[in-house]
């Protein structure tokens, strides 16, 4: 049998293309017609993919996208009900923490009486009161801050014994920006410091600030601790 041959005339397909301006084409030579085919059916699956295709393929990226969050989010959820009993356990614990906090935050109506302690803390160990000013109180979620600026003159150490008993009150006070110098008349020491108490607010004062912060939304964080002496 004898075998078919092919024999690729590139002038004769060339050919094909020549002519065809001014031409219907349904006119046009097979391989011309066939090309412009393709062309048209290039142009209009790149529409199709624009106006519509593309606009899907993102909603099923967005859907894709949404499924492995809410799976990752199933997932950390049935972990959390695994350890209800432990979680609840740890609830617990924190909330008796919390409440042994709040008991060495004074009232509003307690503070008068704290302040009159710190001020016979110093009076006990012999130091003398050059300086002692309360300053604005800073409102905190569920607390307040009073700063006093105090300026004491005396030993070293009576004035160690000092920050020791502010340690040892039964409030929270802490001693701030400390700045020790040395007196006019050695021994003798000047400790500048702000000593900082806090008092919880009571639900008046709560809701109030609620109201303030939904209205404002303050980004301010609350102040470091850095530099302090006393209980925490």
């Amino acid at each position: 049998m004898a075998g078919l041959k092919f024999q690729f005339d590139g002038a004769q397909l060339a050919a094909q293309f020549q002519g065809l301006q001014g031409r219907h084409p349904g006119l046009w030579p097979l391989l011309p017609r066939m090309a412009l085919l393709s062309s048209i059916f290039v142009v209009v699956l790149g529409i199709t993919y624009v106006v519509f295709w593309q606009a899907q393929l993102e909603v099923l990226d967005a859907g894709a996208l949404r499924e492995s969050q809410l799976k990752d989010k199933f997932v950390e959820k049935l972990k959390q009900a695994r350890n209800l009993e432990t979680l609840r356990k740890q609830k617990e614990q924190v909330s008796v923490y919390v409440n042994q906090l709040e008991k060495q935050l004074p009232s509003r109506a307690e503070m008068s009486a704290l302040l009159s302690e710190i001020n016979q803390a110093g009076v006990a160990r012999g130091l003398e009161f050059e300086l002692f000013k309360p300053g604005q109180v800073v409102v905190r979620e569920f607390y307040a801050e009073l700063p006093i600026s105090i300026r004491l003159v005396g030993g070293y150490h009576e004035l160690g014994a000092f920050a020791s008993d502010i340690s040892n009150l039964a409030r929270i006070v802490t001693l701030n920006n400390i700045n020790l110098q040395s007196g006019d008349k050695a021994p003798r020491l000047t400790l500048e410091a702000v000593a900082k108490t806090f008092r919880y607010l009571d639900k008046d004062e709560v809701e109030q600030n609620r109201r303030e912060s939904a209205k404002t939304k303050p980004g301010a964080k609350p102040a470091g601790a850095g530099g302090e002496v006393g209980k925490k």
